[in-house]
């Protein structure tokens, strides 16, 4: 098959300790021939190799954009640049698919890890564990190619020789390899990471997550009880198990998102971007480059804070926000780079039900005075890093005064999320140094910034791509997945119990006092009669707003369509069933010249 690379380069990379020392070199593999696995380091070194590929998507822009844009949860920035994820408007073959090769790639070196490595010489333990490795990452790149395109091309052999013929299998053999694939890894696989995978590389409790996901994700396509019941089932024998898997929830949500946490308790496996430039592919002050492999997502939901939080800004006749005077803001390492590519949904309805709502504030992050999750996940308030003397003669300013601000203390920018009479310049009738901005202010160039993944460390070089990790499973997704899958087995008390304990979690502030916090949780509490499918969904907007999940969310539950006619103006219009698959790339069609034409999804 001519789109699976058969000459890969397999360059070895660091699996991390949550202290980032370096575990493997890196010795470049520039072809792969069946010869080059039968050593342990050919076996680890392809293995390295797939680890280092899961970077080259998962924090980058245009992966980023495919798993959460035409969602709603996001829609378009300021710079979107073009509308066509947003809104599936010109949706095809030819502007979507940024990992179909990448992935067939991968597998395709992890069946030769899987076909050459059985006989290596290695203790049996080990190497079983670098099998089990292998497996562990076929299964899961093989998921997310049957999540987002259905049939797919299914190969278990090493290809060593180019073929311009392909076709597509069935998706229930799809499943049935992955499912195949993790439960064996998690029978091989360490309770808790281990020399050379450190930091959190796959384990144990991984596989096993990522198989009750498999589950739950079958039991949606099929109606099937048993792959509820399973998915289940395995959520509560990882909860069971969490001390020795070394695993467990912070007690305050927003701890889960300090750097000093990226390898902590609540992480289960993430995609590496080390601080060595020599494995984050870039420069120390060469700044981020489009399309490397390098981790940009602490950008791509912030808004231009340098530009556009003039201090003398105004409302309009409309009522709109016009930027105006001096910014009083400048660009730096905590609030990071903006790059305005999409936003939180929070454009009202015109009509119909949702008339006046937003799914932002009043579908998903309803309760903001209890639940911590609002204040944990986005910034609303952007202290001045720069002195700005404001004269009480300034075109538009109307406070009447005139004043300087003060570095590290006056606030800039306030992104309240309720009105307040007076904004932008005054609160009711007080006079407001930097500037007042309340929800129906909000447009596409100025909006509460997702703040989960912003990385400090780049200090002085803070347009540098980041070295934290892109977290893509936490413990939390345990009892979420737990949750839907009892709730689709018809148990939903069960359900509710473990939505409970995330959203008591939730309800925890470091600020508080014991009796607070009880009083808090005891207002989080739901009950059996409160778990629906939508409730769900909601729930997983404020658990995991941005992490990479939404669009995989929303198609599993068959809601995608539903969802987007209910909250996103842009896609509504637009979308349709078919959507719930993905268009084959073209260049993967184009490619196929033998025997007969690769087909696409229909609708596309």
């Amino acid at each position: 098959m001519k789109s699976i690379k058969i000459f890969i380069t397999a360059g070895m990379v660091a699996l991390l300790s949550s202290g980032c020392e370096k575990v493997l070199e890196e010795h470049p593999q520039s072809q792969i021939v069946p010869s080059y696995f039968n050593s342990p380091s050919g076996v680890l070194g392809g293995i390295a190799g797939v680890y280092n590929d899961i970077r080259s998507q998962w924090g980058t822009e245009g992966f980023t954009v495919e798993m959460q844009a035409g969602t709603d949860e996001f829609i378009q920035g300021l710079s979107a640049g073009t509308p066509i994820p947003y809104t599936y408007n010109g949706l095809n073959g030819s502007n979507f698919g940024s990992a179909w090769g990448v992935a067939f790639q991968d597998i395709n070196t992890l069946n030769g890890v899987l076909q050459y490595g059985q006989t290596i010489d290695l203790p049996e333990a080990t190497r079983k564990q670098y099998l089990a490795q292998a497996k562990f990452l076929r299964a899961f790149w093989y998921f997310y190619l049957v999540q987002t395109w259905g049939d797919v091309p299914l190969h278990t052999e090493f290809i060593t020789v180019p073929s311009q013929a392909a076709s597509r299998q069935p998706a229930a053999q799809v499943y049935e390899l992955i499912i195949k694939d993790l439960t064996e890894a998690a029978a091989d696989l360490p309770n808790q990471p281990t020399a050379p995978f450190l930091g959190k590389a796959a384990t144990k409790p991984v596989a096993l997550f990522l198989l009750a996901k498999v589950h739950l994700t079958r039991g949606w396509l099929n109606n099937t009880a048993a792959d509820f019941t399973k998915a289940a089932t395995l959520c509560d024998e990882i909860i069971a198990s969490k001390s020795a898997y070394g695993l467990d929830l912070w007690q305050d949500y927003g701890d889960a998102f300090v750097p000093a946490n990226d390898y902590g308790k609540e992480t289960m496996f993430v995609s590496d971007h080390v601080l060595d430039p020599k494995y984050g592919y870039y420069s120390v002050g060469g700044a981020a480059g489009g399309g490397a492999a390098q981790n940009l997502s602490p950008w791509f939901t912030n808004w231009n804070y340098p530009n556009n939080s003039g201090i003398n800004s105004f409302k309009n006749a409309s009522g709109g926000f016009v930027n105006s005077g001096t910014s009083g803001m400048i660009r730096d390492s905590y609030y990071g780079r903006p790059y305005i590519r999409m936003r939180p949904n929070s454009d009202k309805w015109p009509t119909g039900p949702h008339a006046g709502k937003n799914y932002f504030l009043d579908q998903a992050f309803t309760h903001r005075d209890i639940d911590s999750r609002f204040a944990s996940s986005f910034y609303t308030v952007y202290i001045s890093n720069t002195s700005i003397t404001n004269t009480a003669t300034t075109p538009n300013n109307s406070r009447g005064i005139g004043y300087t601000t003060v570095v590290g203390s006056d606030t800039a920018v306030w992104l309240p999320d309720y009105e307040v009479p007076g904004a932008p310049q005054f609160v009711g009738t007080r006079p407001f140094k930097g500037i007042v901005v309340p929800p129906s202010l909000w447009n596409n160039g100025i909006f509460p910034a997702l703040k989960k993944f912003m990385d400090p460390s780049r200090g002085a070089n803070f347009n540098d791509p980041s070295t934290r990790p892109c977290v893509l499973y936490r413990f939390s997704d345990v009892y979420m997945t737990g949750a839907e899958a009892y709730f689709k087995a018809g148990d939903a008390a069960k359900a509710a119990s473990l939505l409970n304990v995330v959203r008591q979690r939730a309800a925890y502030r470091k600020s508080n006092t014991t009796a607070q916090n009880a009083t808090a949780a005891a207002a989080m509490t739901i009950t059996a009669a409160d778990v629906t499918l939508d409730f769900i969904l909601d729930e997983r907007s404020r658990e995991f707003f941005g992490e990479w999940q939404r669009w995989h969310d929303l198609v599993r539950t068959r809601s995608l369509v539903r969802r987007m006619q209910e909250w996103n103006q842009e896609a509504a219009p637009y979308v349709k069933d078919f959507n719930m698959l993905r268009p084959i790339p073209q260049s993967q069609i184009d490619r196929v010249v033998d025997g007969p034409a690769f087909p696409q999804n229909s609708g596309y």
